[in-house]
């Protein structure tokens, strides 16, 4: 999900912390027409305009009169972004020339949901729109980052504060369907959440497996697993909370005044415990542990489950960047095989 909000960062592939092929690294979002909707809202207007509708919008919406240059902020291949430098301060913007805005407006309604928990900083969306000859484009705050990649602990206390202000009363699932990597993922709203990660988490992924590669050995033991969850939830009390969704090193940065910033979610409203899937790859320490601790309780079996959340992302590398993962991913759904005896 490559970018965000400032330069520095914004030349990462998301989603993943190992070398990723040349093909697609991050932002390797899905090309979708046009995104699977499980609700009739719009937060962002989307149109067409002739001309430069960024330059349009920055020049009045965004209250510039003047814009003094633009620059290249190192992307991925699939997007390109840039910093728009005006007389009011500087806009960044991805376009993609070949995806419809479906894509943007996945980002945008994360960002924005984020942004108005009022606990953690995010960069604030501000408009989403197609390019005349194609494509599309978002517009979002420009966020100047630190030397260094903030506080740990503050970084846990308020992803914390987040996911207990972003609750919804919908069940499990998003507004819109959006994209881990290049990934659809699906946010299908669904009351319970072992049914909902069961099919739309592991059971997508295994099922792309299958279809991509042939792997029916893989997909025939995940279904196992998939099928037989409850056991790992047993006295676990469950509560649908607002999550970036791919809180890897990649995404995660800090303001010039040291304060954590989390950068290109994949956002959707599911179990707390499940933001830490790409922890292998997060640098998560101890302090950041234990000031999200503070404010979210560790639930019982919270050891037990965190293979289980680390597999949906193992499955997307797998599904993304080939055989390498597979090892891995298959490795986690044995051990669980062995240890719920099925």
């Amino acid at each position: 999900m490559v970018v965000a909000a400032a330069a520095a960062l914004s030349s990462l592939p998301s989603t993943s912390c190992a070398a990723l092929p040349p093909l697609n690294p991050t932002l390797l979002r899905s090309p979708f027409s046009s995104a699977t909707r499980n609700h009739k809202s719009k937060p962002f207007t989307v149109f067409a305009m002739s001309g430069d509708p960024i330059r349009e919008w920055i020049l009045t919406e965004g209250k510039a009169t003047k814009i003094i240059r633009t620059s290249p902020v190192g992307g991925g291949c699939i997007n390109s972004a840039s910093r728009y430098e005006t007389d009011v301060g500087s806009f960044f913007v991805k376009t993609n020339r070949s995806i419809g805005p479906s894509m943007f407006e996945g980002e945008a309604l994360g960002l924005r949901l984020m942004y108005e928990t009022k606990t953690i900083r995010v960069p604030r969306p501000f408009k989403v729109g197609s390019l005349p000859r194609g494509g599309s484009y978002i517009i979002m705050e420009f966020i100047e980052f630190g030397a260094s990649r903030g506080n740990q602990s503050a970084l846990g206390k308020q992803l914390g504060e987040m996911h207990k202000a972003g609750k919804s009363d919908k069940g499990f699932g998003f507004d819109v369907d959006n994209t881990i990597g290049s990934t659809p993922q699906i946010n299908t709203w669904t009351s319970d959440w072992i049914e909902f990660f069961a099919e739309h988490r592991l059971g997508y992924q295994l099922k792309l497996a299958r279809n991509q590669y042939g792997d029916s050995a893989i997909y025939d033991k995940g279904q196992r697993l998939a099928k037989n969850l409850k056991p790992l939830f047993e006295n676990v009390v469950i509560e649908p909370c607002l999550l970036h969704g791919d809180l890897w090193s990649g995404n995660v940065s800090a303001d010039e005044s040291g304060d954590p910033v989390i950068l290109d979610p994949a956002c959707y409203y599911g179990h707390s415990e499940a933001e830490f899937g790409m922890s292998w790859c997060a640098g998560f320490g101890g302090s950041f542990y234990k000031a999200y601790f503070e404010v979210m309780p560790k639930q019982p079996g919270f050891e037990k489950r965190r293979d289980l959340y680390m597999l949906y992302h193992y499955l997307n590398h797998y599904n993304l960047f080939g055989s390498s993962y597979r090892s891995s991913s298959m490795s986690i759904i044995e051990n669980y095989l062995r240890m719920l005896k099925i």
